[in-house]
Formats: C-alpha cells, structure tokens, sequence
C-alpha cells in the first residue's frame, strides 16, 4: 500500500492506494490508523478482481452477502470513518460495473484490489465515534457523543 497526506486547508487528505491483490477495507482501516485519522469521509475508484457485498437484514440483524466474481470496476464508493474500540472503522458503499454495463451495489465487506483503487481519504471532526446500537445490532457513527 502506497499512501501520501496532503493538506486542505486545515484538514488533511489522505491518498492510498492499496497493492494489486490487497483487500481494500483493510487497507482504508490500515492507512487511517498509520496516519492517526479518526474520522473522514472516504471516496474511491479503480476496480476489484473479487468482492463481497452485503445487504442489511435487519429481521436477522446481520449482512446477506452477494460474492462478487471476477473483474469489476469501482464506478462508486462512498463512506465514512470513525473510530469504534479505539480504531478507526471504515463503513463502506459501493457500487461495481460488470463487463456488460450491469451494476450490483451493497455494503462493502471486502474487496480486492485489481488492478488498482484510488482511495481519498478526507479527514472530518476527529471526535466523531461510533457506538453499538442494540435495536439494530450494528455499530453506528453518533454524532452526539
């Protein structure tokens, strides 16, 4: 993974690029604890040879995952960063094109990277944390706390 910080203003942006064959939401967690990132928003680009996504079920309360097999390009991904536990944890969309056009999206579970994906990191209010939210049963950003 290759990472370069800038800065915008008085935010610091962040440039990583995860290796060819990388999983994609480990490395955004990796780069945002090596650079002390908190909380940001994050967009991205590229493509995956491989993903999983997941749709929320929430009679369940767990993701339903959709395998992703073979190339796709990253035509949208979108989340946030905040920190749970004491690290900093990506929640990721995304939006990936098969060679036909046809587009599947969902929750980003995992993904690799191929042949590579441009993420932009821009750090946000280093406060914001997520906490457990037992009606859901998942762990959400609370902008209160």
């Amino acid at each position: 993974m290759r990472t370069r910080e800038l800065r915008s203003g008085d935010r610091r942006v962040l440039v990583v690029v995860p290796d060819k064959r990388e999983e994609a939401v480990a490395a955004c967690a990796a780069a945002a604890g090596e650079h002390g990132i908190a909380a940001a928003q994050v967009t991205a680009v590229g493509g995956f040879e491989s993903a999983v996504l997941g749709y929320f079920d929430r009679v369940r309360r767990e993701y339903e995952r959709i395998p992703v097999d073979g190339q796709v390009e990253v035509l949208s991904l979108l989340g946030d960063i905040a920190v749970h536990d004491g690290h900093p944890e990506p929640h990721l969309h995304a939006v990936l094109g098969r060679r036909d056009g046809a587009t599947v999206g969902g929750h980003l579970l995992s993904g690799t990277v191929w042949p590579t994906l441009e993420l932009i990191v821009t750090e946000v209010a280093p406060e914001l944390t997520k906490r457990w939210d037992p009606e859901s049963g998942l762990v959400l950003m609370d902008p209160s706390a």
